[in-house]
């Protein structure tokens, strides 16, 4: 077989007709049918072989369509047109007659008091009779809430208003003296049984650390709530420490500070050493604490025996097993004290 670079092209064209080389002008022609930009010529080829017959006349060709439209018979209709009406004639249906309405007549009293009433006093006194459709919400729980006042001064059809901006003041700040608790806490002082330095910003870390330092040997504070202090990691690692040690703490509040879940995780394992705490609150820290925090706090309320004095956790779940175990967990340690004081 012989290869196809040798084939003389050139000298192949020479020896075709002139028929053939218009036949393979029309096989090479590259047409793209689907492109509409493209004008007719360019998206078929020309299939048309026939001379033209003469020239265009579009005159000519109008004349020739309007006399063929003439000729051409119409279709006659299957039912001739006769004028003639079908069916019953429309009647229409007469309105029910307008109720009269009665006419109310009121005591003297009355009718002057209504007479003389202003639209502020109308409003009010609709609000009253509960004809709530006259008037807006505002106006109507307005007119409701006023005791011995009119509260709607302008009428039933006056433009409803925004309400005036209340300004609440800012809450106090707390008052606990750091560095004083922390000393009362060292020499375990006796009358200190509360520490509250909740929402105390500028409490250094080392300090929150050392706080929990001296709770190892105080035998006095029974409630310690350090929420909203901005306590991380370090401070949880020594909260546990505290909690494996301390003998007289009852309640713990942690909540909104910036705990993860590897300090939540050594407080509920260090609780397991500690059989005094009876409320715990965790919740609303800057992150969440997962599903592997989650249950290990059910599982700790539900198979440690020395936590069996935990009677409120606050923290809020976000999945449902691990919630409804330490629900039932909860409710187990209540029973049982319950139990207790009846004996």
């Amino acid at each position: 077989m012989s290869d196809p670079r040798d084939i003389d092209e050139d000298a192949i064209l020479r020896g075709l007709s002139a028929a053939e080389l218009d036949q393979l002008e029309y096989e090479l022609q590259e047409m793209d049918p689907e492109n509409a930009m493209l004008p007719a010529g360019l998206r078929q080829r020309d299939q048309t072989k026939k001379s033209p017959t003469g020239a265009f006349d579009r005159d000519a060709l109008l004349q020739h369509l309007e006399k063929q439209a003439l000729e051409h018979e119409d279709r006659k209709d299957l039912v001739p047109f006769t004028g003639q009406k079908k069916g019953k004639a429309f009647v229409p249906k007469a309105r029910p007659p307008t109720p009269i309405k009665e006419k109310v007549i009121l005591e003297p009293e009355l009718e002057e008091a209504l007479k003389n009433a202003t639209d502020a006093e109308m409003c009010d006194i609709a609000a009253i009779l509960g004809m709530y459709t006259l008037m807006s919400n505002k106006q109507y729980y307005d007119a409701l809430g006023s005791h011995g006042k009119i509260a709607n001064t302008e009428g039933i059809n006056s433009v409803v208003k925004e309400d005036p901006f209340k300004i609440f003041p800012d809450e106090p700040p707390n008052p606990t003296n750091v560095e004083e608790t922390l000393e009362r806490i060292h020499n375990n002082d006796s009358s200190l049984t509360e520490v509250n330095l909740n929402n105390i910003k500028d409490i250094p870390i080392p300090t929150l650390k050392e706080i929990f330092e001296a709770m190892k040997g105080n035998y006095h504070v029974e409630f310690l709530s350090i929420a909203a202090t901005r306590s991380n990691d370090p401070v949880a690692y020594a909260c546990a420490e505290m909690l494996q040690e301390n003998t007289s703490l009852q309640s713990l509040n942690i909540e909104s500070n910036f705990i993860t879940s590897d300090g939540m995780m050594a407080i509920i394992k260090a609780m397991a050493n500690n059989a005094t705490l009876v409320e715990l609150k965790i919740d609303n820290q800057r992150q969440k604490l997962g599903d592997s925090v989650e249950m290990e706090i059910a599982s700790m309320l539900e198979n440690n025996s020395s936590i069996l004095n935990i009677l409120k956790f606050g923290y809020h779940f976000t999945q449902q097993g691990p919630c409804a175990r330490a629900a039932m967990a909860i409710t187990r340690n209540n029973d049982m004290l319950r139990q207790q004081r009846l004996r």
